[in-house]
């Protein structure tokens, strides 16, 4: 697979394309959420992909990484892993794809703010900082005027507010750990088999497996685990092996835009002004902060 030193076109498509499936993604859990209790369709999303995985590594010879000395980091990736998404999959059954698509895809801001004071070399520099406090912002002001009907809550929004940290925590997690050298497959094999164990633990708790169930339900369960849980984040994964890394995360905005855009389209939400002021000051926010700073000469 060859390196590029740049963003090119094919590059370019390839990460519209998956902002799309990623804003889709809040818009068909949503949708489950209907005939599936949330964190019961989050275990079997889990529980499948983890099965795609094995069965794909299997194919592409690779180890399932499933050895002695990946235990603590596994269990940690798993616990970060099954936070994200119980937090996740409840804020979609609480507030709206918009609001959650603008909070949830915060999460660069607050790895920035904490990589900042706990890795080196990522102190912020001016830009960084402006982006910083831009996303903050945007998000506190969507927090601040929560939407006034049926279809959103404050609780729905802190908890996608939870997912955001524990995905970050995931990325921080990484940066700190050897365990981010071993292969993308062996890392997403461990979070999705722990939380697999843990959300189908847990999910008892949170009232009947499944409520109207119908064949649009599994349809949706299909797509969350091919598209996103399984091969999504693999293709992610290749692109960041093809290009910069900063040329690949400059492109995050897309993704809580288009998550109000599928919103406002396909569930027909509402987008008053603390949705469209919000989402730009993240969008400005997560562009300045994944800007690659100029080496002065």
């Amino acid at each position: 697979m060859e390196r590029k030193s740049h963003m090119d076109l094919a590059g370019a498509v390839a990460l519209t394309v998956f902002a799309v499936v990623l804003g889709l993604n809040q818009v068909v859990i949503k949708l489950s959420n209907g005939g599936f209790q949330p964190i019961f369709m989050a275990g079997l999303r889990s529980a499948f992909a983890f099965l795609v995985m094995l069965a794909w590594m299997r194919y592409r010879g690779v180890h399932h990484g499933i050895r002695r000395d990946l235990l603590f980091p596994g269990l940690v990736l798993g616990l970060l892993f099954t936070f994200e998404f119980v937090c996740l999959y409840l804020a979609l059954d609480y507030t709206t794809v918009s609001r959650a698509s603008i909070i949830f895809y915060s999460m660069p801001v607050w790895l920035t703010l904490v990589a900042h004071f706990l890795l080196p070399g990522e102190q912020m520099r001016a830009p960084r900082a402006l982006g910083l406090a831009l996303a903050m912002a945007g998000v506190i002001w969507v927090l601040a005027k929560p939407y006034e009907g049926a279809e959103a809550s404050l609780f729905g929004d802190l908890l996608a507010l939870g997912a955001a940290l524990g995905w970050g925590g995931i990325a921080l997690f990484l940066r700190l750990h050897p365990v981010s050298q071993e292969r993308p497959e062996v890392q997403l094999l461990w979070q999705l088999g722990v939380s697999m164990l843990l959300l189908f633990a847990l999910a008892p708790l949170f009232g009947p497996l499944t409520r109207d169930l119908a064949a649009i339900h599994w349809a949706g369960l299909t797509f969350q685990v091919l598209a996103v849980a399984s091969f999504g984040y693999l293709f992610w994964f290749m692109l960041l092996k093809i290009y910069p890394a900063s040329g690949v995360a400059s492109f995050s905005f897309l993704s809580p835009v288009c998550g109000v855009a599928l919103g406002w389209l396909v569930l027909g939400e509402e987008i008053g002004p603390e949705i469209i002021g919000g989402l730009c000051l993240v969008a400005v926010g997560l562009v300045l902060i994944n800007r690659k700073p100029r080496i002065p000469r």
